[in-house]
C-alpha cells in the first residue's frame, strides 16, 4: 500500500506475511554473542548509551523515545566501526583457519598473525563513516588500507579517513560509482575488498559486517532490560544500502520471531533505493539513478545491498522516503531538547529517524500511516543515532544558520 503527502512518502507492507527464516539464518543469536565478545576486547570499548527522551515522548503522545547514541563509539563518531572491525576479524580468522577460542583481539594484532598473513591491503568505497571504520581497524591490525570516496564527500570526512593512515582516492560521480571502481581496481591490484554492500558473488564480507552491528543490538537489549522493558514496540531505522536496517530488524526477528517490534525503514527522498524496491513489489532489489544529492551523506546510496534486501523485504512493516528538512529538524530537536531531556549531538544521517517519527506523529495527511503503526501512550520507540558530528561545517550550517528549514505549512506549533 503506497501513499503520498507533499514531500513525504510511505509504503505500508501490512499485506505481506512475515518470514523470519532469512533473518534467523543471517543473524543467529550465538553470532551476536561472538561479535560482542570480540568488541569487548578492543581497547577503549565501552557500551554506548541508550538515552531516554521522556519529555519529548510525553509532548508527542508516546510512552517512550529511546535513542541508542553511537556518537561516542570507540571515538569514531559512528556505529560503522563495529561492522568493519568484526569483518576483518572474520576475514583473518577464515584466511588462517583459526577457531574462535584462539582468535582473541590480542592474537589478532600479534606479530605471528601479521607474518602468517603477509602483505595485505584492505579496500572499500564509502560515504565517510564505513571507510573511517575500515581505516581505523586496518591500522590497528598493521595492514595497508585504500578507501575510495565520491566527489561530493566532504573534506572533513576525507581527512578523518586519512588520519588512520589510509590512502584516499576521490572518484567522480556518486557513491555507487565509487563502489564500481573499487571492485575493478581491487581485482587489478590484488586488494581485499571489505564492503558493507553486496552484489552477485560477493556476500560473505557484507554478512560479517552486518553481524558485527549486532553488538549494538545486544547492548540495547541489556539496557532495555535494566529499564524493565522486554523490547521496544517500534523501531525506526535509517537506510542507505540497507545493511544497518537489515541488521537491526533481522536481529529482532531472529530474537523474537513474529513478535518482533514494528519496524520502519527511513530513507532520503533523493536516494530511496529500498523504498523503490518495495514499491516495485516483485521481491527484487531495485536501484535509483541520479546525483543522490542529499544532506544525509551516509544514506546517499542508489543501489541496495542484495542480501540486506532479502531480509528487509520479508520483515519491514513500512518504508518511508523523506526530504532533507526532516533530517535537519531531527538534528535541531536533538540539539535543543525540552527541559529535563538530554542534549544529543547527531549528524544528518543519525537524526533522520527522529525527524521521521515526529512527522508521523504530528504532520497532517499522515493519519493512515500513524493509525497502522498504532503509536500511542503505550509505545516504546527505539531510534539509533548512527553518527555524531561527522561533518562540522554542515552541522553548523544546519544548527547555527538554519539551513534546510522546515516549510511553514509543516510546523508543529504556530501562533
Amino acid at each position: 500500500m503506497q501513499n503520498l503527502v507533499p514531500d513525504f512518502s510511505w509504503i505500508i507492507r501490512n499485506g505481506k506475511a512475515k518470514d523470519c527464516a532469512t533473518a534467523k539464518k543471517m543473524f543467529p543469536v550465538e553470532v551476536s554473542r561472538l561479535a560482542r565478545r570480540f568488541h569487548r576486547q578492543i581497547p577503549g570499548y565501552q557500551m554506548s548509551p541508550l538515552v531516554a527522551l521522556p519529555n519529548l515522548a510525553a509532548k508527542f503522545g508516546v510512552g517512550g523515545i529511546w535513542v541508542k547514541d553511537e556518537a561516542s563509539r570507540l571515538e569514531l563518531n559512528s556505529f560503522k566501526v563495529l561492522g568493519g572491525s568484526f569483518a576483518l576479524y572474520r576475514f583473518i580468522q577464515d584466511r588462517l583457519g583459526i577457531d574462535d577460542k584462539k582468535m582473541t583481539y590480542k592474537y589478532l594484532i600479534s606479530k605471528e598473525v601479521k607474518e602468517k598473513l603477509g602483505d595485505i591491503t584492505f579496500a572499500s568505497a564509502t560515504d565517510g563513516n564505513h571507510g573511517r571504520g575500515i581505516a581505523w581497524a586496518a591500522e590497528k591490525l598493521g595492514h595497508k588500507c585504500v578507501i575510495y570516496v565520491h566527489s561530493e564527500t566532504s573534506i572533513h570526512r576525507i581527512d578523518a579517513i586519512r588520519s588512520y593512515g589510509a590512502i584516499v582516492k576521490i572518484i567522480e560521480g556518486n557513491y555507487d560509482d565509487a563502489v564500481k571502481q573499487i571492485i575493478i581496481d581491487a581485482k587489478k591490484n590484488n586488494w581485499e575488498v571489505i564492503s558493507d554492500t553486496s552484489w552477485e558473488g560477493y556476500t560473505q564480507v557484507p554478512t560479517w559486517i552486518m553481524q558485527g552491528y549486532m553488538t549494538m543490538m545486544t547492548e540495547i537489549q541489556e539496557q532495555f532490560s535494566g529499564q524493565g522493558i522486554v523490547k521496544p514496540t517500534h523501531v525506526f531505522v535509517q537506510a542507505g544500502v540497507g545493511a544497518l536496517a537489515a541488521s537491526v530488524i533481522g536481529f529482532y526477528y531472529s530474537l523474537c520471531g513474529k513478535k518482533a517490534p514494528k519496524c520502519i525503514v527511513v530513507e532520503p527522498d533523493k536516494a530511496p533505493c529500498l523504498f523503490e524496491s518495495a514499491k516495485q513489489d516483485d521481491g527484487k532489489p531495485h536501484s535509483v539513478d541520479g546525483a543522490l544529492d542529499t544532506i544525509m551523506a551516509g544514506l546517499a546510496c542508489g543501489e541496495p545491498s542484495e542480501i540486506a534486501w532479502e531480509v528487509l523485504k520479508d520483515t519491514a512493516d513500512a518504508f518511508l522516503s523523506v526530504p532533507d528538512y526532516v533530517a535537519a529538524r531531527g538534528m535541531r530537536v536533538y540539539a535543543t531538547p525540552l527541559k529535563g531531556d538530554p542534549f544529543i549531538v547527531s549528524g544528518e544521517s543519525g537524526a533522520v529517524t527522529l525527524g521521521a517519527l515526529l512527522a508521523v506523529l504530528k504532520e497532517k495527511g499522515v493519519d493512515e500511516l500513524r493509525d497502522f503503526l498504532e503509536l500511542d501512550e503505550n509505545s516504546q520507540v527505539l531510534l539509533i543515532n548512527s553518527e555524531g558530528n561527522t561533518d562540522p561545517i554542515q552541522f553548523r550550517q544546519i544548527i547555527w544558520e538554519g539551513s534546510n528549514p522546515v516549510p511553514k505549512e509543516y510546523w508543529f506549533e504556530r501562533e
